[in-house]
């Protein structure tokens, strides 16, 4: 589904990216995890194209990304990419951030949105939100509606960059939960997170990144029990230990 190769970002002074290569077969839940600044934020944003790659190559389901606007927009609108901060509009309400994009990148009619979006607020387990606006929500259940935005659009592969790091610790877990029963239902998934407890339980490899390159990638029981690396013990040691 996925394939970097090769893959650098430069910024002034910067090397983000420094020669990263992996590979995401389709149903693979990815998450990439490493200190602040390693490039994990930077390769998910190459992938959506959000960033400008400086060198390398990267592939979505078989087709090499160019900087052919009409093709980063169609591959765009098949990768539902979940932030930090939620990105909701705040004038409209839960449903009408649901289904705007669908009408306006899908050509959905009204009624056809409104089915979706309700279809994907009960997969997130806050239907009954759907008449509400975002500032009548706790943080959990907007980042909630994001994924269910994302879900709305029937992507072909899901990014997560640190969807629980803006949130109170109380509802980190109902963000968790529903990224867990994603990642049980078979949808490609890559996942940017601090959140050692769901890598170990919802991924099928782990991936370390540090200074812009990955150090080590495994399953997680190898990876949490076993680390090759002195540098991915070094970082496991300082994050299980707070």
């Amino acid at each position: 589904m996925v394939v970097v190769k090769d893959l650098c970002k430069h910024f002034t002074g910067v090397e983000a990216l420094n020669g990263v290569n992996l590979s995401i077969d389709k149903g693979q839940v990815i998450v990439i995890i490493g200190p602040s600044g390693s490039g994990k934020s930077t390769l998910l944003r190459c992938v959506n194209q959000l960033e400008e790659k400086t060198a390398g190559e990267i592939w979505i389901d078989g087709e090499r990304l160019t900087q052919n606007p009409r093709q980063m927009d169609r591959i765009r609108s098949e990768i539902g990419m979940v932030f930090q901060h939620f990105n909701l509009y705040p004038h409209l309400s839960v449903l009408e951030n649901i289904t705007l994009a669908q009408r306006i990148v899908k050509k959905l009619s009204k009624a056809e949105a409104e089915a979706n979006a309700i279809q994907q607020l009960k997969r997130v387990g806050i239907l009954e939100k759907a008449a509400c606006y975002p500032s009548q929500l706790s943080g959990g259940q907007q980042q909630r509606v994001a994924i269910a935005r994302a879900l709305a659009m029937n992507p072909k592969l899901m990014l997560f960059d640190e969807p629980t790091s803006a949130l109170d610790p109380e509802m980190i877990k109902e963000v968790l939960d529903v990224m867990l029963a994603l990642a049980k239902s078979g949808i490609t998934m890559i996942v940017v997170t601090h959140e050692m407890g769901f890598a170990n339980a919802a991924a099928d490899e782990v991936v370390f990144m540090d200074k812009g390159q990955i150090v080590e990638k495994a399953r997680p029981q190898d990876f949490f029990d076993h680390p090759a690396q002195e540098r991915t013990r070094l970082f496991l040691s300082q994050i299980l230990s707070h």
